[in-house]
């Protein structure tokens, strides 16, 4: 980008948010980092070092309308406004059956992977609209999940295709006040999401399978390349994956 932009990052304090954060950070943008614990969003600005002074740590619950008006009100008392948006917090739960998946597992994972995405985007729609000069940008983090599912994934499978229907509804909705909205899915970045990746995984077929990963880092970067565009252009979906993950044809 070639003026510093104020950005939020849901998730920020790990994976993924963490790395996203920083990558903003390092390329001279101020960075809100929203996620719950206050201790490791301190832990993660601490972890950028020189980047970390253009950084601000907000603890938010994304699933909590409270907690996420909290947040935009300091956002726009410390700033005045808000460029970019990286939705990106999420849940998950391990691998089970349809049929296996409780109640209290179903809400747990759709409340913050589509509740709290919705939630955030909303608000920020509103910021973006009226602010002066108006408009922005919400990149959603959908994955790959949101075209295809694994094994025992319903309620993670179900939130990310609902987020795709999102990221279209917020574009078509945001023509008419320079807002613009994109969606990456992400396929197989190395987190603590992604761990137990190396030791196995259920495929479709039956059998457990280690899986290629990529450093995030890569997603990182192609995140604040998402957000470099002028808001006259938008990558509407992009998606970013170890190159032989099982996901192209028969894997």
């Amino acid at each position: 980008m070639s003026e510093a932009k104020i950005v939020l990052v849901t998730g920020a304090s790990q994976g993924i948010g963490a790395a996203t954060a920083g990558a903003f950070a390092r390329a001279g943008h101020q960075v809100v980092l929203a996620a719950r614990g206050a201790e490791k969003l301190a832990a993660a600005k601490e972890a950028l070092g020189e980047a970390g002074a253009r950084c601000l740590g907000v603890p938010c619950d994304v699933t909590d309308p409270q907690s996420v008006e909290a947040l935009f009100r300091t956002i726009g008392e410390r700033f005045g406004r808000l460029d970019v948006v990286f939705n990106n917090a999420g849940s998950n739960v391990s691998t089970t059956l349809v049929g296996d998946i409780t109640w209290e597992e179903w809400r747990r994972v759709v409340s913050v992977n589509l509740d709290g995405a919705f939630l955030i985007a909303s608000a920020a729609f509103r910021m973006m609209r009226d602010q002066d000069p108006r408009g922005g940008r919400i990149i959603n983090n959908g994955s790959i999940s949101a075209h295809v599912p694994r094994y025992g994934s319903a309620p993670y499978t179900a939130s990310k295709h609902a987020i795709t229907g999102l990221t279209r509804s917020i574009s078509l909705d945001g023509r008419e006040f320079d807002i613009a909205c994109g969606q990456i899915d992400i396929g197989n970045a190395a987190s603590a999401m992604t761990a137990r990746m190396s030791g196995g995984v259920p495929q479709a077929d039956g059998t457990l399978k280690a899986e290629p990963t990529i450093d995030v880092t890569h997603v990182a970067d192609t995140v604040v390349q998402m957000a470099a565009l002028p808001l006259d252009v938008n990558v509407q979906f992009i998606t970013i994956m170890a190159t032989t993950m099982p996901f192209i044809g028969r894997g």
